[in-house]
């Protein structure tokens, strides 16, 4: 189970309970800190909690759900990714790496808060009918269409973030997610986002309202069309 549960206002600086903290717990929160500190002014339902042993399916960091709250929950202690997922990148460079991941997961809080989980875009129609033999392969296609969606929508947001907050790490910071999608994505699997990450190459395109998780909704509207018709 979950060990530590901690109010945002104590993280702000990341130093709450910095006993019960492991360093790289520490430099995880602090970097992500910037990115709780705006969850707060949008007034989104974000616990964070740090478990006391990472489990072997367990990602570094990840959004979960219960009870109307977001739980971004933290798996560094005994997780071989926490390290090898930054290994290729210079210390001083991964913090900004870590916000960017921390803005991808409260995005998909933004997303639950907005009521819009698993919605298409404003304007768009899925056309045509998927079909299978199997209903339950066709459950599933249907699942992992719209686990695609929000993790292309969380990887825009994430860039939209960078873009206002560190802008001089957008190349470095799409470089990466760019990388880490090629290297690790099946297929049209969940998390599929390879399209839109290439369509957000260029920083310029990223909306300009200022607000990082609005700023995602246009070019998430561009993603490639045939994903919005199989």
């Amino acid at each position: 189970m979950f060990k530590f549960l901690f109010p945002l206002a104590l993280l702000a600086g990341a130093t709450a309970q910095a006993a019960e903290l492991t360093a790289l717990e520490q430099r995880w929160l602090q970097a992500a800190a910037p990115v709780l500190a705006y969850s707060q002014t949008l007034k989104l339902p974000v616990d964070v909690i740090v478990q006391p042993q990472a489990r072997p399916t367990d990602v570094p960091l990840a959004m979960g759900f219960d009870r109307g709250r977001c739980k971004l929950v933290l798996s560094l202690r005994g997780n071989p990714q926490a390290e090898t997922m930054l290994a290729a990148v210079p210390a001083e460079r991964q913090g900004e790496l870590i916000e960017a991941m921390a803005a991808h997961e409260v995005a998909h809080c933004w997303r639950h808060a907005q009521g819009a989980w698993n919605a298409l875009p404003a304007g768009f129609v899925e056309v045509g009918e998927e079909t299978a033999a199997d209903p339950r392969l066709l459950a599933a296609s249907k699942a992992l269409r719209a686990s695609r969606r929000e993790e292309a929508y969380a990887d825009l947001a994430a860039l939209a973030w960078t873009r206002h907050r560190n802008p001089g790490a957008y190349d470095r910071v799409h470089g990466w997610l760019e990388t880490i999608r090629n290297r690790q994505t099946v297929a049209r699997g969940g998390h599929d986002t390879r399209a839109w990450v290439a369509l957000a190459r260029d920083a310029r395109r990223i909306g300009q309202t200022g607000a990082p998780f609005e700023d995602a909704a246009p070019l998430w509207r561009e993603g490639p069309l045939q994903d919005w018709r199989h």
